[in-house]
C-alpha cells in the first residue's frame, strides 16, 4: 500500500511504517545516502581533474580559454534561479497552494531545458572545431598553443612532465576529455532530475500533495540541489582554470 489521500483530505502512510513522520524521515535518509554516492561520484572526477591539471597545467590553461564563460556563466544563473523556484514548488505543496506550485515547478523545469540548450551550442562549437577527446580530436591550433604556451614559461618552472613538448602536444585532449565527461555526466543529471520533477508536477497538478505529505517533492528537490550544487564546482573548475 502507497501512501493515499483518504476520502476526509487527510493522508495515509504507507502500511510498512508507522507514521507519516516514519515516512518521511526514512525516505529523506534514503535520499540523502543517495546523494552521497553522488557526490563520491563526483568527487572522484574531482580529485582526477585537480592532480593531472597540477601535472599538465599548460593544457588546462589553454584548454579554458576554448570555452565560452558567458555561456557558462548563463547556465550558472539558470541553474542557480531553478534551485529557487525548486524550494518554491515545496514550499507551496506544504501550504497547500497545489497551483501556486505547479507554476514554481513548470519554471524549474524551463530552466533545465535552458540550460541543456545552451550546452548544445557549447558542445556543438566544440565539435566544430575538433576539440573533442581520443582519436576524433582534430585542432592543430590547440596543440600548439600548447607547446607555445610551455615555450614561454621560465625554465625553472618547466617540470619533467613538461619538458617533453611533442609528448604534450599528443596529450593536449585530455583537458576536453574531462570537460566532456564532467559536463556530460551533470548534463545527464539535469535530464533526469527535469523528467522527476515533471513527474511530481504531475502529481501536483493532481492534488496528491499537502502540508501532510510532501515527500516525494522534497526529494526531488534535493536531489536538483546537489545537481545545482555540481555545477558551482564545475563552473570555476573548467570554465576559470585559465
Amino acid at each position: 500500500m502507497s501512501t493515499v489521500k483518504t476520502e476526509d483530505g487527510h493522508f495515509h502512510h504507507a502500511h510498512h511504517f508507522n507514521s507519516l513522520n516514519h515516512q518521511y524521515d526514512s525516505a529523506k535518509q534514503g535520499v540523502w545516502l543517495f546523494m552521497v554516492t553522488e557526490i563520491l561520484m563526483f568527487g572522484g572526477l574531482f580529485v582526477a581533474y585537480l592532480i593531472y591539471k597540477s601535472i599538465y597545467a599548460p593544457i588546462f590553461h589553454v584548454g579554458s580559454s576554448y570555452l565560452d564563460v558567458k555561456m557558462g556563466s548563463i547556465n550558472t544563473v539558470v541553474l542557480i534561479t531553478s534551485s529557487f523556484t525548486m524550494a518554491l514548488g515545496i514550499y507551496y505543496n506544504q501550504k497547500n497552494k497545489p497551483k501556486q506550485a505547479v507554476i514554481a515547478l513548470l519554471l524549474t523545469i524551463v530552466c533545465a531545458l535552458t540550460f541543456m540548450v545552451i550546452k548544445y551550442f557549447e558542445y556543438s562549437h566544440k565539435i566544430h572545431l575538433g576539440l573533442v577527446p581520443g582519436k576524433y580530436f582534430n585542432n592543430p591550433e590547440f596543440q600548439q598553443k600548447v607547446a607555445d604556451f610551455v615555450n614561454a614559461m621560465p625554465i625553472e618552472k618547466i617540470t619533467p612532465a613538461l619538458s617533453d613538448v611533442e609528448h604534450l602536444k599528443k596529450i593536449a585532449p585530455l583537458y576536453f576529455g574531462f570537460y566532456f565527461v564532467m559536463t556530460g555526466l551533470h548534463g545527464f543529471h539535469v535530464i533526469i532530475g527535469a523528467c522527476l520533477i515533471l513527474w511530481v508536477t504531475i502529481k501536483t497538478a493532481k492534488n496528491q500533495f499537502g502540508d501532510e505529505y510532501f515527500t516525494p517533492v522534497e526529494g526531488v528537490g534535493l536531489f536538483w540541489h546537489i545537481v545545482d550544487l555540481i555545477w558551482i564546482y564545475l563552473f570555476p573548475l573548467l570554465y576559470l582554470v585559465g
